[in-house]
């Protein structure tokens, strides 16, 4: 496996390969190191269209792989690709995660309890002290809090969670050796040097924050995330793009009111109006999404990790609720064995128990 990372890194830089043609490559050629290697017209009948094919033989011709991995090396950071153990199974859930992932610090199992905490730069000084308090709540809870470095609500987050002492994973629109605002790399060291938690990004090194870096960002942002708070936001803030992603991958979406009269609570009173949950207190989020004890949740998984029936059971609730009868009927088990299966799933943080008997998979 880790032979295989310098070719999904260096198919990774090659311009219009993305996660769906990543994949398609996967599937025609099976590994990396070959379809890197690929003849032209062999990435054509693969399906890559003639500009792609051209770009990625243009980029082997001048790529130094090994350079790559000593610059890592160098940085002390790490590259994670799908087929490592240690990517973050949620992110991999949704629909476009990154091929590579470039890490500094390393991931908890806690960080499978992770929550978003995102809104404007702009931040007033009720925004500030919000997105403090909920996020120190956040973070004494036991829960990750995730967000994106920038300047006014994503530093306050991280802030916060580290003076709460959680953990905190920053998610860059840039190469990690390019900090971004320059201002936070002191709270990117602190970070790193207090082992509490990760800096990550999709971006290879190098890569210059440029601003259509961030949309694709926020992708990664809430499908760490379990849901994805949004503290104080304008109309068109650029954290209304974090929650648009959150929607499509399943996320809870939440949302803490603002003054009317404010400029900086437009966006974030239009996602109550909107269905959002209302958040006055971190004990909203916890109680929604089911996440008042962590520590046992993670004691959990740890200690009872997912088996061929858990498996079957989750399945069945792709796409949709099912009722424990129909879950029952479906797996041709005991109503008994199938209800305690499902209560250390929910334990483990894998489902979601609606009531009435109706269980979701997170």
């Amino acid at each position: 496996m880790t032979d295989q990372i310098p070719y999904w890194i260096g198919l990774s830089k090659v311009a219009g390969i993305g996660p769906a043609r990543m994949r398609l490559l996967l599937d025609y050629f099976g590994s990396a190191e070959a379809a890197w290697s690929a003849f032209h017209a062999d990435l054509l009948q693969a399906g890559l269209d003639g500009k792609v094919a051209d770009a990625l033989v243009a980029t082997r011709r001048t790529a130094a792989l090994d350079v790559d991995l000593q610059k890592l090396d160098k940085l002390d950071a790490r590259a994670l690709t799908w087929e490592s153990e240690d990517y973050p199974k949620r992110l991999l859930e949704i629909a476009d995660p990154p091929p590579v992932l470039y890490m500094l610090g390393e991931l908890a199992d806690s960080d499978e309890w992770a929550v978003g905490v995102v809104g404007t730069r702009r931040v007033t000084a009720y925004g500030r002290e919000a997105a403090a308090k909920l996020s120190a709540g956040l973070a004494e809870a036991g829960i990750t809090v995730v967000s994106g470095l920038a300047r006014g609500i994503d530093t306050i987050a991280h802030q916060a969670a580290l003076e709460a002492g959680g953990r905190t994973i920053a998610v860059l629109g840039s190469g990690l050796d390019v900090i971004y605002p320059p201002e936070n790399r002191g709270l990117v060291e602190r970070i790193l040097g207090e082992g509490t938690g990760a800096v990550v990004s999709e971006y290879p090194l190098g890569t210059i924050p440029e601003p259509g870096n961030f949309p694709a960002r926020n992708r990664i942002i809430s499908g760490l995330s379990l849901g994805v708070l949004v503290v104080e936001a304008g109309e068109k803030s650029g954290a209304l793009i974090t929650v648009k992603f959150a929607l499509e991958q399943g996320r809870d979406v939440f949302a803490v009111p603002g003054p009317i009269t404010a400029s900086n609570s437009i966006g974030t009173n239009n996602l109550l109006k909107q269905g959002a949950k209302c958040v006055t207190s971190v004990q909203d989020v916890l109680e929604e999404l089911n996440m008042g004890m962590v520590a046992e949740h993670v004691e959990a998984a740890r200690a009872l990790p997912a088996d061929p029936t858990e498996r079957m059971l989750l399945s069945f609730m792709e796409g949709s609720s099912q009722h424990i009868d129909e879950l029952t009927n479906r797996s041709g088990l005991p109503a008994s064995t199938v209800s305690a299966i499902l209560i250390m799933m929910e334990l483990k943080g894998m489902v979601r128990h609606l009531g009435g008997m109706l269980y979701a998979a997170r």
